[in-house]
């Protein structure tokens, strides 16, 4: 099993914690990430966008000539999609982009991501968040002693006042649970701080 350093808020070792291999010394799989990630960001999409149909464009619904003796072309409707601001046929409507992905999928995407964080030295367990205050200064100073002043997810296990006030207006700062961990967030981070208590956790629910 992985033993990694546990440091405090000076970046100061204060002790070791011994990993799970299934969670943190798991094989990386490449495609498995890469379909963990569409399926968040597919989740993402709003699906709001809209053409509007020949029921739904502007305009009269009077018959425009007389059905015959006219030598034009038969006419019902101004607002025919043949004729300049008529409606859209099968134009995009509004729909939901998510799909489901299997579970063992999404686990399996975890603990590459974990993995591949912990391998490439972009993981650091911290003994604990206990931040003196709420002030976005003094989550900055932290942040620079933890050598983590770039894009950072912040994983803590329960809630933490000083914290979650304390790094939301930090540009490029993100605060999430253990249990709302999730591969995009994992990837899309320079540096990942685990609190000791979420790592313990993840640690055990990955594992299953």
């Amino acid at each position: 099993m992985p033993n990694v350093d546990v440091v405090n808020l000076n970046n100061e070792k204060v002790g070791e914690l011994e990993l799970s291999d299934a969670v943190f010394a798991a094989e990386v799989n490449e495609d498995l990430l890469y379909e963990a990630v569409r399926h968040h960001r597919a989740g993402e999409r709003a699906g709001t966008h809209k053409t509007k149909t020949r029921h739904e464009v502007s305009g009269s619904g009077k018959k425009l000539w007389k059905q015959k003796g006219t030598g034009r072309a038969r006419m019902g409707s101004i607002r025919s999609p043949l004729w300049r601001h008529g409606g859209t046929t099968h134009g995009p409507q509004p729909r939901d982009y998510s799909y489901k992905l299997p579970r063992k999928m999404i686990l399996g995407a975890l603990r590459s991501a974990l993995t591949a964080k912990l391998r490439d030295g972009e993981l650091k367990v911290v003994q604990a968040f206990t931040i003196a205050d709420h002030k976005t200064k003094s989550m900055q100073a932290v942040l620079q002693a933890l050598e983590a002043d770039r894009k950072v997810l912040l994983v803590d296990n329960g809630e933490n006042r000083n914290l979650s006030l304390g790094s939301r207006n930090l540009p490029g700062v993100k605060l999430t649970l253990a249990r709302d961990v999730n591969v995009y967030d994992l990837l899309g981070h320079d540096r990942v701080l685990v609190s000791e208590e979420a790592a313990r956790k993840l640690s055990e629910a990955l594992a299953k």
